[in-house]
């Protein structure tokens, strides 16, 4: 308590004097009464004129009040309107002037006898009015604002003004709604909480033979893979309370403010043992040290919170039932003695889910919406290769809002596969308007592609051509529907993926005899695996099997700094060379299959220009025209 007294102490004294610098600025500047400069020629027309009530009289000057109507109106001031506001605007009657030194006191008094004015050495003002308007009042407003954020920020009349306060979220055993149901497609990850959620529920069944209760667990993934869902399953399953913050929320412009609620989130969580304490972005706050004393620079803030988390985690006895859980996308940023035992224990990776949990996930979130009998939810699974369990909510909710904008009475599958178009590439412009020759040039490449996949070996089969503009750039699409999750890639696999990639570009040059910047996206994707071929895959037999890249030093990881390059100039001269020999094989042999299919090629995109859309069976009829030529060359080595 003696900490928050303090600080109550030191907000009063700062405010109470500056309640009393802005009262006497409100005493002396606004609410003064108004003056008005005369010289002293005008001070003896108005003697003269008996129009001087009573004057002081000092060694540099005459202050003096004048009869109503004799002083002209002064110009306006900032202290008109708050006057006016409060009720003591009033005409300006007080006026001063400068004494000439030349002039006789005693032939001023008489002056002053001769018309009878008043005159003295101070002029007495209306104590009452000014202690009123200038002290009570404004006073009495600056208490009642102390009272306000007494009560709104420090929480309550007794308690103390902190910005040390944790910014979290509590959630009671009544609140958490969440458990493992309602979590699919990380079962490996489930798999290794379900022993966190035991530790909870029985702590002393690992305890009896010495074990320890881990303090951390960290959950590592991709961005959307369900690690704050899974953190909140474990505290539902284990029927806990359940804290939870972002790392941003510690981290204040001010030196000290998260270090001080770190301090003040254990306390509170002590309090409530057993509980779950989740800290989502973690390497907000827990990003390496190393590079502090370096040209990079460092955060005072950051590293004191930091630092204090790292002394309250080593501080707090987990057998009390307290556990961390923190979650990260960038675990290579995050600072070394995080990790180390006795903090994070454990490391959960929540990765993005196979073809069967996505179809998992898909079930779990398509339980509150009304399906059509034709939706197949394992082929949608197929077509999402690579989407994480968010991408996968946000389609089944896109295609209930579609279908519900159709008046539809259930969810078709044309709704999903227009959610998925609308998640890969955007969507439809309907009000962009391609030229014929343009919506003839589009139609040509997108086949090219189809036909190009359709031939190889190794590509994943046509779904979908479209020449309907998508999203910013896209004026064309072909979807290939992956039969299987692939985690490895072999030399052939990728050398088709790079033909399938140039098949749009060698269409325009076999019809038109020239090309367009319509396959620059193509180019890029073709040439960057190519690269990583020669780079990193080992893959080329000029450059052999060592890899080459970047080294990044350990003070620069997570800066955004980039390393600097690990091979000679003589190297990257081979590097580009190589890469170049790879495209330009590949696009001879693109270039071979599709002359052979040019008719079929010209056919089809006659088609697709008529239709917009091809998919399903007359897709399949249009790229197996050429039946002959598919066959002889769908083993086609690359030569």
């Amino acid at each position: 308590m003696k900490p928050r007294m303090s600080q109550r102490i030191q907000f009063s004294l700062a405010y109470l004097l500056v309640a009393v610098i802005v009262l006497s600025f409100l005493q002396s500047w606004l609410l003064a009464p108004r003056t008005i400069e005369i010289p002293m020629s005008k001070f003896f027309e108005l003697l003269k004129a008996d129009e001087v009530e009573k004057v002081a009289v000092t060694e540099r000057e005459i202050r003096g009040i004048a009869k109503p109507g004799a002083l002209p109106s002064p110009p306006s001031a900032p202290g008109d309107r708050l006057r006016k506001l409060l009720g003591s605007e009033e005409e300006t009657r007080v006026f001063v002037t400068t004494r000439i030194p030349l002039v006789d006191d005693q032939q001023l008094i008489n002056e002053l006898r001769a018309h009878n004015v008043e005159f003295a050495g101070r002029i007495e003002t209306t104590f009452w009015k000014d202690l009123l308007f200038g002290w009570v009042i404004p006073l009495a407003v600056m208490v009642a604002i102390w009272m306000f954020l007494m009560r709104r920020v420090g929480g309550g009349p007794t308690q103390a003004l902190s910005f040390g306060r944790s910014k979290h979220k509590i959630f009671d055993r009544k609140e958490l709604k969440t458990t493992f149901a309602d979590v699919a497609g990380v079962d490996e990850a489930k798999a290794e909480l379900v022993e966190i959620v035991d530790f909870l529920k029985n702590p002393r069944k690992y305890q009896r033979l010495g074990g320890r209760i881990p303090k951390g667990v960290l959950l590592v993934g991709p961005p959307g893979t369900g690690k704050t869902l899974l953190a909140r399953a474990v505290a539902g399953e284990a029927d806990v309370p359940f804290f939870t913050l972002s790392g941003s929320e510690f981290v204040e412009m001010f030196v000290g403010v998260g270090a001080a609620r770190v301090r003040d989130l254990f306390e509170q969580a002590k309090d409530k043992a057993p509980c779950i304490i989740f800290i989502d972005e973690l390497d907000a706050i827990g990003k390496s040290r190393a590079g502090a004393s370096g040209f990079v620079g460092g955060h005072d803030e950051r590293e004191q919170t930091l630092n204090q988390l790292l002394a309250e985690m080593d501080g707090f006895d987990s057998s009390k039932g307290v556990i961390i859980m923190a979650a990260t996308n960038r675990p290579e940023v995050l600072d070394q003695a995080l990790l180390r035992p006795g903090r994070f224990d454990r490391q959960v990776v929540v990765d993005k889910p196979d073809i069967r949990g996505r179809e998992a996930i898909l079930r779990l979130h398509a339980r509150a919406v009304v399906l059509a009998p034709n939706v197949e939810l394992g082929v949608i699974a197929a077509r999402t290769p690579g989407f994480a369990g968010a991408d996968l909510a946000n389609i089944v909710n896109e295609a209930a809002l579609l279908a519900a904008r159709k008046e539809k009475n259930a969810v078709e599958m044309s709704d999903f596969e227009e959610a998925i178009d609308r998640m890969v590439a955007g969507l439809e412009k309907k009000s962009r308007v391609l030229s014929e020759k343009e919506r003839d040039i589009v139609a040509h490449h997108e086949m090219g592609h189809a036909f190009v996949a359709a031939t190889v070996a190794h590509a994943d089969p046509v779904h979908k051509v479209t020449i309907i503009p998508r999203g910013i750039a896209a004026l064309g699409m072909t979807y290939q529907l992956p039969t299987e999750d692939r985690f490895l890639l072999t030399r052939s696999e990728i050398e088709d993926r790079i033909a399938v990639l140039l098949g749009g570009r060698v269409a325009e040059e076999l019809v038109y005899g020239e090309v367009s910047t319509g396959a620059h996206n193509d180019l890029e994707r073709a040439s960057e695996l190519a690269r990583l071929m020669v780079t990193k895959y080992g893959m080329s037999e000029r450059i052999g099997l060592a890899t080459y890249g970047e080294r990044t030093p350990l003070f620069l990881k997570g800066s955004g700094f980039g390393g600097e390059r690990d091979y000679s100039e003589a190297t990257a001269r081979t590097i580009d060379e190589e890469v170049r020999a790879i495209l330009d094989r590949t696009h001879d042999r693109v270039r071979g299959l599709l002359t052979t299919k040019k008719s079929a090629l010209v056919a089809a995109a006659t088609e697709l220009k008529r239709v917009e859309t091809l998919e399903g069976e007359p897709l399949r009829r249009l790229l197996n025209g050429d039946a002959a030529g598919t066959n002889a060359s769908r083993r086609a080595p690359l030569p």
